[in-house]
């Protein structure tokens, strides 16, 4: 389970780019922000990812990862392009699954690494998609936990929701506005790119009785469908978008994010394990990420994609593991407070026109002393 969202031009209160992602997963799995450094390759290097391996590219661009630490891939994450993207479990689709090949979360780090614009992004996990398809376990413990997968993706330009049934896809690109994908398909008849044949083969396998019906989340969803209500986690994502379209920046990105009422800061067996939030502009993209469970009662810490030889990561998961910090308001209120000082602060660091990366990253590093220094007290 996790919910996606993006909000553009007349959406945002400054008509940049704000990309928002809670990411939900199974209840102990441990998420970390990682950091991999701009790399080339040789012509015979062969990537180990997490069930095939598939070969290398000459050079991958440097990313900064929320990943869960068991897997090769990641649940979200950014690039030094300016190129986000977070993906999202699909169930119920008529097309199976084929044997272990790449996961979503493969998916995702893959064309993170590969990227420079969201169109060369959803072109390349079409292509991967194509030639080696989806499948395989998604969680370390459950060999049964296994889905199709929807991916949103943005840059400072633009987005594109790009879904996928087995070795089919369809993509919608977003120039304005607002749009947010949960765990279902969300294309329907409005598409800007499809697979080729793709019409065809749901009139060959009677997805649908003639062209001019063609849905692609009717067509491929199983069982009964209907387009979700207001109080759904889509619609209700969709919602809280329309109720903020002309102020959304990252505060209410984070506010949406920490949602209760519609289940989007989930709790339970699973559990939102990481959220990021993505402000994305041509000079000054920063990226807020948590590291830990709950939006609710995490603290969204601000990263810039660094520019630095040296993997680096985060494991803010293990430092809060035995602090219950739904418990411990105080705690709470201090972080959010910080929170919104860092968000104030960076405001003003990137509005002026000599604003440096290490700027952030001092603001980064003082953000994570008084994280730790709170929860370990």
């Amino acid at each position: 389970m996790c919910d996606t969202f993006v909000a553009l031009g007349s959406a945002t209160i400054d008509g940049k780019v704000i990309f928002g992602k809670n990411s939900d997963r199974p209840y102990l799995e441990k998420q970390t922000i990682v950091y991999f450094p701009r790399k080339q390759y040789t012509d015979e290097t062969v990537l180990k990812c997490t069930h095939i391996s598939i070969p290398q590219v000459e050079e991958t661009h440097a990313v900064l990862l929320s990943k869960p630490s068991w897997m090769w891939g990641a649940e979200m994450g950014a690039n030094e392009k300016n190129v986000v993207i977070g993906n999202e479990a699909i169930f119920d689709t008529k097309e199976p699954l084929g044997p272990p090949s790449l996961i979503g979360m493969d998916l995702v780090r893959l064309a993170l690494e590969r990227s420079s614009t969201t169109i060369q992004a959803v072109h390349i996990i079409c292509e991967l998609l194509e030639t080696y398809n989806q499948g395989g376990a998604c969680a370390e413990d459950d060999p049964t936990l296994m889905y199709h997968n929807s991916f949103l993706i943005a840059d400072s330009n633009e987005a594109w929701v790009l879904e996928t049934a087995g070795k089919w896809w369809i993509a919608q690109q977003i120039k304005d506005g607002f749009r947010n994908i949960s765990n279902s398909l969300s294309i329907r008849s409005e598409y800007t790119l499809a697979k080729e044949g793709i019409v065809d083969y749901v009139l060959d396998k009677d997805y649908c009785d003639n062209r001019g019906e063609f849905n692609f989340a009717k067509c491929f969803t199983k069982g009964f469908y209907q387009t979700p209500s207001r109080y759904s986690r889509e619609g209700w994502g969709n919602y809280l978008l329309q109720l903020n379209s002309g102020n959304i920046g990252p505060k209410i990105m984070m506010e949406i994010l920490r949602d209760h009422y519609g289940g989007i800061c989930m709790h339970g067996a699973f559990r939102t394990t990481a959220s990021q939030v993505s402000y994305l502009s041509r000079k000054n993209t920063i990226h807020w990420m948590t590291g830990s469970p709950h939006p609710c009662v995490s603290f969204f810490k601000p990263f810039v994609v660094p520019r630095q030889n040296q993997p680096i990561e985060i494991d803010i998961f293990s430092q809060r593991d035995n602090l219950n910090l739904l418990e411990k308001q105080a705690i709470i209120q201090e972080l959010h407070s910080f929170e919104q000082e860092l968000i104030q602060s960076i405001q003003n660091i990137i509005q002026t026109d000599n604003w440096l990366m290490k700027d952030i990253q001092t603001l980064t590093q003082e953000a994570l002393k008084r994280e730790y220094s709170l929860i370990s007290a």
